[in-house]
């Protein structure tokens, strides 16, 4: 079932969001951009949405929090197949910044975009710890999992498993579908997969890709890799005045998506 609407506001001290009389989604629509420094506002396909600091995409309007790419037990399965090997605390790091979106955003939905595990074996390789905090995550809200290419069938776990799930104007799927797929029905595409990063101050950034009908998300797992914004495999995907919206830390803030004539060698 959808999650009716709901109305938000943005704290000024930075990036908490509680309940207000004017919806948020309202505020949005008058004045896209900077929301607050942990909240950037975004247009996509009609619907207004929120690029979190955190890696996190929220929309206001359904109450759902949309995440992707958690690869939890990733440090588990690189040791099981002798590996590197890395500090065991993915998951738990992972599962915190989650939670502290959960509670502040109180959503009703949570969509993850797929290759949430970061292969078939790894729920179950989870610490019993990390599943009970999973589980309590999950509990009393709609839960989505996307099958990704890391965990390409249903697991043993509960929420309702898809391979992509339309929701009023936006369809959500792992990889991003080149060419017209993205407008298909009228639906504007959210998708993963990338691991999208962009360059600011001679440092890596995650980030968000955007444009008027289009967002690719930045992984949100701790042990994570990117694809610089700048990459051949964005090419076609969006057009002239696409976005790159970095995050990590406390900010979020957009910047034009750097071209491919523009790479760094």
């Amino acid at each position: 079932m959808i999650p009716r609407a709901c109305g938000w506001a943005a704290d000024a001290s930075g990036g908490s969001i509680s309940k207000a009389a004017s919806p948020w989604g309202v505020a949005l629509a008058a004045k896209p951009g900077q929301f607050d420094r942990m909240s950037y506002a975004i247009r996509l396909a009609a619907e207004d949405l929120v690029a979190r600091a955190s890696g996190a995409l929220f929309w206001p309007a359904q109450e759902l929090l949309c995440v992707s790419d958690l690869h939890l037990g990733k440090a588990e399965r690189m040791a099981r197949r002798a590996g590197a090997l890395l500090p065991p605390y993915d998951s738990r790091d992972t599962l915190a910044r989650l939670e502290a979106e959960i509670a502040v955003l109180r959503p009703r939905t949570v969509i993850c975009l797929g290759d949430s595990f970061d292969d078939g074996a790894s729920l179950a390789g989870l610490e019993e710890d990390a599943r009970l905090w999973l589980a309590r995550l999950m509990a009393g809200r709609a839960w989505v999992w996307i099958t990704g290419n890391h965990d390409p069938g249903p697991l043993e776990i509960a929420g309702t498993h898809r391979a992509e799930v339309q929701i009023a104007g936006l369809r959500f799927r792992h990889i991003a579908e080149a060419g017209g797929a993205a407008k298909a029905g009228g639906a504007g595409e959210i998708s993963g997969h990338y691991h999208p990063k962009v360059r600011l101050a001679g440092k890596a950034w995650r980030c968000f890709l955007a444009d008027a009908d289009r967002m690719i998300l930045p992984a949100f797992g701790t042990y994570t890799g990117g694809l610089w914004a700048d990459d051949p495999a964005f090419d076609g995907l969006f057009g002239p005045a696409a976005l790159a919206i970095s995050c990590g830390g406390t900010v979020a803030r957009a910047m034009p998506k750097p071209r491919a004539s523009t790479r760094s060698r």
